[in-house]
C-alpha cells in the first residue's frame, strides 16, 4: 500500500480550508484517510502562525515509514524542518514557443532590410 501525505479540502465554496492527512494513494482526495496530522488555511496571511498547523513528530514518523508527500505538503514539511526540499528549476519555461521564435526572426529580418535600405 503506497501512502501519500496530502491535502484534503474542506470549507465552503470559495472559502477553502485543508486538512493535512495520511491516505492511501488510491483513495479520493476528500475520501478516506488514515490519520490527520495538521491543517492549512490559505485565507490567513502568509506570516500568520495558524496558517499551517502541523504535528511534526507524526509527519516525521510517516515520512520514515515511506509516505510520499505531495509538492505543496513537501513545502510545509521543509518549512517545519522535517524534510529537505530541493528547489525545482525549469529553464525552458521562460523560453518562447516555436511560432514566437519564427515571428521574432521575421521581424529581425524586416528590421535588417529596412536598416540596409536607409543606409544606401
Amino acid at each position: 500500500m503506497s501512502l501519500k501525505i496530502r491535502l484534503a479540502r474542506g470549507g465552503s465554496k470559495k472559502r477553502p480550508f485543508y486538512q493535512i492527512v495520511i491516505a492511501d494513494a488510491r483513495s479520493p482526495r476528500d475520501g478516506r484517510f488514515i490519520e490527520k496530522i495538521g491543517t492549512f488555511n490559505p485565507l490567513l496571511a502568509k506570516d500568520d502562525e495558524k496558517r499551517v498547523v502541523l504535528n511534526t513528530e507524526r509527519a516525521q514518523h510517516w515520512v520514515g515509514v515511506g509516505a510520499q508527500p505531495t509538492d505543496r505538503v513537501l513545502r510545509f514539511l521543509d518549512a517545519a524542518g522535517v524534510v529537505k526540499r530541493e528547489a525545482r528549476n525549469n529553464p525552458k519555461k521562460g523560453e518562447p514557443g516555436d511560432k514566437a521564435k519564427e515571428r521574432a526572426e521575421e521581424k529581425a529580418a524586416k528590421a535588417a532590410a529596412a536598416a540596409e535600405a536607409t543606409a544606401e
